[in-house]
């Protein structure tokens, strides 16, 4: 039996894959802290990606831009609007507010983990009949 063809598995797969997306934007916005005029990202809401609204990879708003390979899965990557400040360069990005987000992540990452070794337990239990 293929666990992933069951629904729950397949939500806590693309939840672990959204947390991994996250973090690499987060690495991705931290190593260009310095960078004058960069401007933070972010990663669409899980929502959109469960609802399937979400397009794959980040969009083009010129024909001349070149389009991002973007993320697997439909993970959208846009700018992150809700930075705390813009430095005198233009770069939005705040290494306090990116620790808090990747610590988030972590966290949420841990948890889906856990949820899905625990779902892994719960089937052989169901399986086996016995502990």
């Amino acid at each position: 039996m293929k666990l992933d063809s069951m629904s729950f598995f397949q939500l806590a797969s693309k939840r672990m894959h959204w947390l991994s997306a996250g973090q690499q934007v987060i690495a991705e916005n931290i190593a260009n802290a310095d960078t004058p005029g960069f401007k933070a990202r972010e990663v669409s809401p899980f929502s959109e990606l469960v609802n399937g609204t979400t397009t794959r990879g980040m969009s083009t708003t010129h024909a001349a831009h070149i389009s991002g390979g973007g993320y697997a899965g439909g993970v959208r990557v846009s700018r992150d609007d809700g930075t705390w400040e813009t430095s005198i360069s233009g770069n939005s990005v705040v290494l306090e507010q990116q620790t808090l987000k990747s610590s988030e992540l972590s966290g949420a990452h841990q948890m889906a983990a856990l949820l899905y070794g625990k779902g892994q337990k719960l089937l052989s239990l169901a399986v086996a009949g016995q502990r």
